[in-house]
């Protein structure tokens, strides 16, 4: 399966969209690197959409999910009338295709509600819809709502492109299950999180998931750009993170609550990591605060 891999949180974000129809001949326009995913749901017709030397019919009850970094075009103008919604839509988060099997690490914003509970999930870029009128709906709310001025339509809109993506989610996830991988790498993390404050070894980790160190460092890697390691500092240094910013509670007693054994390895991470010491990002929020 040919997918787009999104981890989140951030979740995608819905930027605009709309619906059109092509009489016969008529074609989608080539474009090249937007920005952006483009979502295509055609109603009724059928769109000939060619993403760089890749060719997809786009007839009803299918989707297609463009790139953001690819050149997209029509390869056959159509041949009936043909009735579809698009969609614009984008993440801050990490994403990447299925097919690539390594992520860049992602560095943790830096704010102290922040805690790394990421998850992934992955949306074929050509997948068949199941619940067509439910995705139909949604997709109508969206265009209403383009028209309407103010802010509580922005919201609307933003938690209906949510119920879309859990739809079209769900959809995948009950014709093509999520790979093994991507089920050890959530067990891990779960493993992970729970036992912050302990000492954590690979062999343990892997005795209790039932499965070889490095099949799992694998499967971390793959879905969450991090080895078990990483993700167990990065994870520690959220929980520090936000107990500086909001408790009085001694620096060293925080960095040895949150799994650190070593102040200065603490530090030295820290610093790494944020950017600055623990004692400056404390009087950072806290300055925030009086403002």
């Amino acid at each position: 399966m040919n997918g787009i891999r999104f981890v989140s949180p951030p979740m995608p974000h819905y930027i605009v969209g709309g619906e059109d129809t092509y009489r016969p001949g008529g074609s989608h326009p080539a474009r090249t690197n937007i920005g952006v995913f483009d979502l295509l749901v055609v109603t009724r017709g059928c769109l000939c959409i060619a993403e760089e030397e890749e060719r997809y019919a786009v007839s009803p009850g299918r989707y297609l999910l463009l790139r953001p970094d690819r050149a997209h075009r029509s390869y056959q103008a159509c041949d009936a009338e043909t009735h579809f919604y698009w969609l614009h839509l984008h993440t801050e988060g990490s994403w990447q295709t299925s097919a690539e099997l390594e992520a860049d690490p992602q560095r943790p914003a830096d704010d102290p509600y922040v805690r790394l509970h990421q998850f992934a999930f992955v949306l074929p870029q050509y997948g068949t819809v199941v619940r067509t009128e439910a995705l139909h709906d949604l997709l109508r709310q969206l265009t209403l709502w383009e028209a309407e001025p103010y802010s509580a339509a922005r919201l609307k809109q933003q938690a209906s492109f949510q119920q879309m993506l859990l739809l079209l989610a769900e959809d995948t996830a009950d014709r093509h299950p999520a790979p093994p991988s991507f089920a050890v790498a959530e067990r891990a993390a779960a493993y992970l999180q729970q036992r912050y404050r302990e000492t954590i070894s690979y062999e343990a980790m892997a005795e209790a998931l039932h499965f070889h160190p490095n099949y799992v460092a694998r499967c971390m890697k793959r879905v969450y750009g991090c080895t078990p390691l990483e993700y167990l500092i990065r994870y520690r240094l959220e929980q520090a993170k936000h107990r500086l910013a909001y408790t009085d509670e001694p620096i060293g007693e925080i960095a040895a609550d949150a799994g650190f054994g070593s102040f200065a390895y603490f530090v030295k991470r820290f610093v790494k990591q944020v950017g600055c010491r623990p004692r400056d990002y404390r009087l950072r929020y806290r300055s925030r605060e009086r403002r």
